[in-house]
């Protein structure tokens, strides 16, 4: 029961080894633990800070890569727009150099009946004339077989040329 009912030298050594603690811890623990304390407490608030720094630039880099994303995409529809322009381009230059061609084909191939046809034509005339001709000859020497009718063409012929 000395514990429950205490006396007045044990409280005193109580107190005494109490407080001799007290000053002990206070000397040679407490400011060491509540350095440690202390720099664990910035540590945390310098991590904080960092953390939120990070956070900040999560944002920046995710606002960025959205700016170049919609850059991006701008850039090709762009670069999209422009490759249908320059195709249609071709397309239509091939077109026309197409039309071009084509009319200029069409123009050789008149131009090319034409001299057929004004050949054809002189060949037409060449070969009536030469028939004319052959007719003419039947025609004369039938007249012509006749001593009569020979003097009678030359008389006439003659005749003719004196009158122009």
């Amino acid at each position: 029961m000395e514990l429950v009912n205490p006396g007045i030298g044990l409280i005193f050594w109580m107190a005494l080894a109490f407080g001799l603690l007290l000053f002990i811890l206070g000397k040679f623990v407490w400011p060491p633990v509540l350095r440690a304390l202390h720099e664990r407490e910035q540590s945390i608030e310098l991590a904080l800070h960092e953390a939120e720094k990070a956070r900040e630039e999560m944002k920046q880099l995710v606002f960025s890569n959205e700016q170049l994303m919609r850059q991006a995409e701008e850039e090709r529809d762009a670069l999209i727009r422009d490759a249908r322009r320059v195709r249609e381009s071709l397309i239509e230059e091939a077109r026309q150099r197409a039309n071009d061609e084509a009319n200029r084909i069409i123009d050789n191939a008149r131009e090319r009946i034409h001299f057929e046809k004004m050949e054809a034509i002189t060949e037409l005339k060449n070969q009536i004339a030469h028939l004319s001709i052959e007719i003419a000859e039947k025609v004369l020497q039938n007249e012509l077989s006749q001593p009569e009718r020979q003097k009678e063409f030359v008389q006439k012929s003659i005749d003719k040329m004196n009158l122009n």
